[in-house]
């Protein structure tokens, strides 16, 4: 009986813990509204009239019935409250775990977007909302972790927490989405979700939107989800891990909005993209697409924007006459030429946005371009357009950019763009205009904020025919290379100013003291390479700019110490100037910094160990041509470094082996400095790695282990004048991938550009250069060509024999292995490096004869055998008839020209020779026929011996002509594998 009751007792107790939560789980009306109102006081208008208003007015006070307030929709039975629509109204508060709206269980739609609660998670509590359909938590400042309770919302239909600093759990987007099967709408924009997309996303058949543009998203995109049959918008915008190809389209795709914009797609276009005849926006700029922009394209003719931009793309664009409804048109940056007419741009009268940059286009500018009298935005940048502007072209009156940078256009400025009246943006940069032009040329242009008149042949007059009120306020000036003797006065009267580059002139002295004053708050660029500064008046120690991000004064007289940027500085160029002194502390706290040259000065001292540090943010590191002297900086974990430049100081030690962090490395220089170490072959594991100078140095010991997994991209080495010895591995070069394959497509100097703004006004270009000698001569190279090849092993002990592997490098331009111990014959292989311009093996010790193959190098322009122990002929015709004497000093063996002493045979071969003799049919060997002929003659007289000679001449004759170099080329069988000249 004691049980029973405790039993009893103990349902009782369940019972009433279950009424209770009933109780407390379903609200009746008034209860919802009491929480409701509860829910209103903790999130605040952040203006006090409109809290007034938002608490108490109309009828919106405690008690009132909260379905007649504003953005509240209750259920027409029982008086639920079903909706809840706030969005947009200046909100601001914190919601947490215990806020009464998670009481309102019965909510189907919740939209608190583009609110402030900036200082709110999203609540685990969410996932008592089991009724939701529509969730919009969008740009309002929720942060931290996305709660994996959303997951249990399966009822809903639309999801947006866009534009928020979320972050998602390590488990993954598939494990958000997983149990929302009737998903039409999902917005994760701005997220980062570091993750991969689901595959399963495939097979959520209701989504009609998907929009995860800037979320970080990784690893391949599953294709089968440009197949869903309701999908009508996919943003996968700004994500440069995501990967991915386009599938072929159905005829009954709904797709009308696709972006790839800066993602890691590649691959071609396929035609079927022809069957997207819905598509009004197609955006796949910056990604990797290449082959040719396929000929269904002119069939979307429902599209208004198209960017295929920044990819491979090839061939001639066909014509998109049929796009009449383009505003925004986008192709620039490719591979692609555009036909000389292009009178099909003619048909597109509602363009506003016009990119033809880099198209190769050659010719005029068509007149024709004034009829698109929409236009707006004309970029037709890095073009081959010559001539004048037309007349005509005055005729676009709605221009407010304008952008014929790095063409070849001709004329006067002045005056010339007076029609456009809002025009916001002039970039004439690397022209051949040429006369005056001044201030005056712009008056009356009042929305002028950019322009660049830079390298032409322009020269800027400074005059005084305006004052403070019709001067336009500039924001961006670039007058380099206009021949100014001094600041512009106008300047003074320039307030907003972000950037002024004014390089390439003759100013000299001090940097007045009222560029400071007019832009101390906004200056954000300044640029004067190549003039004559010495200094900055009033601030000799510190760049009083607070928000500074770019400063380049290389090539000037700057004096003392380096100058102090603000902390936001980016760009800190101040090379080849008189600059003393140590490296101080302080550049160390600018953790901005991503470019630092402070090369060819006069500083000394050891790098400040906190300077390792900086390689997190650093992506370019130059301090070549100094006095620094120590051992190199070490890296952290997570460097950023690209290009390392040590070369010509004084330091010594060991490599550092923290190099490793930096995984990103094309560019190594430790040349001229006193570091004594071993090859550091743990190099071979960057996998970006093309440039490697360890030249003058102490290096010392042999080169092994070279494994197949090493130096893939090295296209550059010079290891010359160390101690290095030892023979080469046979394998050396074999896997040196870089330097195998001819590269035909389009050459690039190697660095980086940093945009200043918008439109890239200014482009900060970062060029890598190097010393390397190179036909005999020691050669700086201001610019570095990703074709560009060389090995330069010179000045060491190596030993032995060249390696074969070396016949495969066939894109090798340079090879220097002179001044070493090699023995043996230079390779007849060698002959397979059609690119190969220069060959130098001066001082070793190779024997036989300079292989006929040789005359295959077309390109051939450097050749130095000199110093060796080679014999025989010289070769003869092509590339080698240019070489003089001193590409074969101290060889007594060789003969023929250009050297005077004659070969014994004054025939002189002109094919190439066979590599065995076995390649020859014969009954008898070639001496054992000489001394014949020879013993005939002398014991049988001349008659015999005639008689005899004409017998054996008329069967063994071919081999008398070959012993003597009078074989004719059409009885000669040529080399296996090897073709004609």
């Amino acid at each position: 009986m004691a049980s029973i009751h405790l039993q009893l007792q103990a349902f009782s107790l369940v019972y009433l813990l279950l009424l209770l939560t009933c109780t407390t789980s379903f609200l009746n009306h008034d209860e919802e509204c009491l929480a409701l109102f509860q829910f209103k006081q903790t999130i605040l208008p952040q203006n006090y009239d409109a809290a007034a208003g938002f608490l108490n007015g109309s009828g919106s006070g405690p008690g009132s019935d909260c379905c007649l307030w504003e953005g509240v929709v209750c259920s027409s039975n029982k008086g639920h409250v079903v909706e809840l629509d706030w969005s947009q109204s200046s909100l601001s508060g914190i919601i947490n775990s215990n806020s009464t709206l998670f009481k309102l269980l019965h909510l189907q739609v919740l939209n608190l977007s583009m609110n402030n609660f900036v200082q709110s998670q999203i609540p685990h509590e969410i996932a008592a909302l089991k009724q939701l359909r529509s969730l919009d938590l969008s740009d309002s400042g929720f942060y931290g972790r996305i709660p994996n309770e959303i997951s249990q919302l399966r009822q809903l239909i639309s999801l947006d927490i866009s534009g928020n600093p979320l972050k998602l759990h390590s488990s993954g987007l598939g494990y958000l989405l997983k149990n929302m099967t009737r998903l039409e709408y999902l917005d994760l924009s701005e997220v980062d979700l570091s993750s991969s997309v689901p595959r399963f996303l495939a097979n959520f058949s209701s989504l009609r939107s998907i929009r995860l543009g800037d979320c970080q998203l990784q690893d391949e995109f599953p294709s089968a989800i440009f197949h869903l049959p309701k999908l009508k918008h996919l943003n996968l915008a700004n994500n440069l891990k995501l990967t991915g190809f386009l599938p072929e389209f159905h005829n009954n795709t709904l797709l009308e909005y696709l972006s790839l914009f800066s993602t890691g797609f590649s691959g071609i276009i396929p035609e079927s993209i022809g069957n997207l005849n819905l598509l009004y926006f197609l955006s796949f700029e910056t990604c990797n697409f290449s082959g040719r922009i396929p000929a269904s394209l002119p069939n979307l003719t429902q599209l208004t924007y198209l960017s295929l931009c920044k990819n491979e793309f090839t061939g001639h664009v066909p014509s998109l006459a049929s796009l009449s409804k383009l505003t925004f048109l986008s192709l620039g940056f490719n591979d692609l030429v555009i036909e000389g007419v292009y009178d099909w741009v003619n048909k597109l009268t509602n363009l506003n946005t016009l990119n033809l940059n880099s198209m190769n286009i050659q010719g005029e500018i068509l007149p024709h371009l004034a009829n698109l009298t929409k236009l707006s935005v004309v970029s037709m940048a890095d073009n081959f357009i010559f001539g004048r502007i037309p007349s005509s072209f005055m005729n676009l009156t709605q221009l407010t950019v304008l952008n014929l940078y790095g063409n070849q256009l001709q004329g006067k400025i002045s005056n010339s763009f007076l029609n456009f009246k809002r025009l916001e943006f002039l970039n004439v940069h690397e022209n051949n205009f040429s006369g005056t032009v001044g201030v005056d040329s712009f008056l009356g242009l009042n929305k002028l904020k950019y322009i660049v008149l830079s390298h032409n042949s322009l020269s800027f007059v400074t005059t005084t025919n305006y004052t403070n009120a019709t001067l336009p306020e500039l924001e961006t000036l670039g007058l380099a290379s206009c021949n100014l003797k001094e600041f512009p006065a106008f300047l003074r009267f320039q307030t907003k100013l972000t950037g002024l580059d004014l390089g390439h002139n003759e100013i000299e002295g001090l940097v007045p003291d009222w560029i400071w004053n007019n832009s101390q708050e906004t200056l954000r660029m300044f640029s004067m390479e190549h003039n004559f500064i010495t200094g900055f008046h009033q601030h000799p120690r510190f760049l009083p700019w607070v928000r500074l991000e770019i400063f380049v004064v290389p090539y000037n007289e700057l004096r003392g110490r380096l100058p102090i940027p603000p902390h936001t500085i980016v760009v800190y160029h101040v090379a080849n100037n008189n600059l003393t002194g140590e490296i101080p502390p302080w550049i160390c706290e600018v953790k901005s910094l991503q470019v630092l040259d402070i090369s060819s000065n006069m500083m000394t001292g050891t790098l400040p160990q906190c300077l390792g540090n900086l390689s997190n943010s650093l992506s370019y590191l130059d301090l070549k041509q100094n006095s620094f002297h120590g051992p190199m900086l070490n890296t952290s974990h997570g460097c950023l470094l690209k290009k390392i430049d040590l070369s010509e100081n004084r330091f010594s030690g060991k490599v550092s082996r923290t190099l490793a962090n930096c995984i990103n490395l094309e560019f190594l220089s430790l040349a001229a400095n006193s570091f004594e170490d071993v090859f550091p072959l743990w190099l071979g594991t960057h996998p970006k790695l093309q440039v490697l100078i360890l030249r003058s140095n102490k290096f010392y010991g042999a080169i092994q282990g070279l494994s197949s997994s090493q130096f893939l991209q090295l296209r550059i080495i010079d290891i010359s004048n160390n101690g290095f010895s030892g023979q080469l591995p046979h394998k050396s070069f074999q896997n040196w991938n870089a330097m195998k394959s001819v590269n035909l497509s389009r050459s690039f100097a190697m660095g980086d550009m940093i945009p200043f703004n918008t439109y890239a006004t200014f482009m900060f270009t970062f060029q890598y250069s190097m010393t390397l000698t190179n036909k005999g001569v020691k050669r700086e190279y201001t610019k570095i060509l990703t074709i560009f090849t060389a090995i330069d092993l010179s000045c060491n002990n190596f030993k032995g024999q060249i390696p074969q592997s070396l016949q495969d490098l066939h894109g090798l331009e340079s090879l220097n292995l002179s001044n070493n111990h090699f023995t043996g014959h230079i390779l007849p292989s060698l002959g397979n490096l059609k690119n190969l311009e220069s060959l130098d093996v001066f001082q070793n010790e190779l024997s036989g004869q300079i292989p006929q193959q040789l005359l295959q190098l077309g390109f051939l322009a450097f050749l130095n055998v000199s110093y060796n122990h080679l014999d025989g002929r010289i070769p003869q015709g092509k590339q080698f008839n240019t070489f003089e004497n001193n590409s074969y000093l101290g060889n007594p063996g060789l003969c023929g020209k250009p050297l005077s002493k004659e070969c014994e045979n004054s025939q002189v071969p002109t094919v190439l020779p066979p590599t065995s003799r076995n390649e020859y049919e014969s009954l008898l060997p070639g001496d054992i026929i000489d001394w014949m002929v020879i013993l005939l003659g002398v014991g049988s007289g001349l008659i015999i011996g005639i008689v005899i000679g004409n017998l054996l001449y008329a069967r063994y004759g071919h081999w008398f002509l070959e012993r003597l170099g009078m074989r004719k080329d059409k009885w000669v069988r040529p080399l296996r594998n090897t073709r004609r000249n």
